[in-house]
Order: C-alpha cells, then structure tokens, then sequence
C-alpha cells in the first residue's frame, strides 16, 4: 500500500482565531459571571412569559427551595409589589441547563 504525504496550507484571517472547545465552553460560561437577569431577561433566554415562569420554575415548593436566596440559592425573589426579580445569571443559566427535563417534561 502507498501513503500520500501532503500538506495543507490553511489560511485563518486575522479577526478570526482558533480555540478548542473546552475553551470556547469557558468562554461562553464568563459572559455570564457577574451578571444579573431581570425576569424580562429571563423570558427572553427561555421563551416563555413570566406567568408560566412563575408557575412552572419559581414558585413549585420542589424548586424554590434551591432557588430562593434564603435558602441559599440564586433567586431574589421579591417582598413587596414593585420589587424586581433578580437571578445571578451563571447559576440560574446552569440550573434550566441541568433541569429541563423536570421543568418542561414529566419528570417530575
């Protein structure tokens, strides 16, 4: 059997540079440190209003528990009327991440 050796000759333009994966997953990961979403920004990642955000992710007993910031969680969630919501964006990013199956299926 025969072997070709050739060599290729990639140009990368001079905006653009090359990553591996495992640094492009860190990368996309520290946009969101230090950031904090409203409940508009919420909707927007997830596709849903927040009348279902509420009912569905925020307010079921078996969520709230590791949401709520006094319990711990990532979650302000507010006292009185006029009060913004406030979700640490890393952290709720990686809970919808890790929960989907319990939040939008019958995994319940």
């Amino acid at each position: 059997m025969q072997k070709l050796h050739a060599e290729i000759v990639i140009t990368i333009p001079d905006d653009m540079v090359i990553i591996t994966k495992v640094e492009y997953e860190e990368l996309k990961q520290s946009e969101l440190l230090g950031v904090y979403w409203s409940m508009k920004d919420l909707e927007k990642r997830i596709n849903k209003k927040s009348d279902w955000i509420k009912e569905s992710i925020l307010y079921p007993q078996r969520f709230k528990k590791i949401l709520d910031i006094d319990n711990g969680g990532f979650v302000y969630y507010p006292e009185t009327k006029g009060q913004k919501w406030a979700f640490q964006a890393t952290k709720m990013a990686e809970f919808l991440e890790t929960n989907f199956r319990k939040i939008f299926g019958s995994d319940v």
